[in-house]
């Protein structure tokens, strides 16, 4: 009997040291934080326009119109730009979102437009005010221009040509 109440002494001994090692914890908070900031957003202001080009029966050639929205042939022949200029534009856009932060700029590699009928150019080598970058202002807007090449073909039809589906620019924070 005695070594009965011996072990159950031992017993009681041990869940009792046992029972304080739990006491051995501790326990700390952290507060969880978001900050929103403005979504990045991107509007047309003007339509890219190359404006008259006229064209060679026989060479191909280019028109380039810079972000800034002047104009110039390829060099290679088959395009000149009459003294009449037509509406002559650089694609405008104007960045919105939140002030001072930085944004990536990403072009189109090519689009087609064609007078309606089935005679087409492409449009491609974009370009743009500002390059790859852009840093909105500490109001959050900043505008943003598009050049591009135009090709054409020797001979090209005469007639308006136009894209359906637009020019897409995309901009994201970075």
């Amino acid at each position: 009997m005695k070594n009965i109440f011996k072990s159950l002494a031992l017993a009681t001994v041990a869940l009792v040291s046992f029972s304080n090692s739990s006491f051995a914890q501790a326990t700390a908070t952290a507060s969880a934080s978001a900050n929103i900031i403005t979504p990045i957003s991107i509007v047309k202001t003007v339509d890219m326009n190359f404006g008259n080009v006229a064209v060679s029966a026989t060479i191909a050639g280019t028109a380039v119109l810079a972000p800034a929205g002047t104009r110039t042939t390829g060099g290679a022949g088959g395009v000149t730009l009459p003294a009449t200029t037509g509406t002559v534009a650089a694609a405008s856009f104007t960045v919105s979102g939140q002030g001072g932060y930085t944004y990536a700029i990403t072009l189109p590699t090519s689009c087609t437009i064609t007078d309606g009928s089935t005679h087409n150019m492409t449009v491609d080598n974009f370009t743009s005010s500002p390059s790859a970058t852009g840093t909105l202002s500490a109001g959050g807007t900043e505008t943003l221009n598009v050049g591009a090449t135009l090709n054409v073909g020797a001979g090209q039809a005469s007639g308006l040509y136009t894209n359906a589906t637009g020019v897409p620019v995309t901009v994201n924070y970075n």
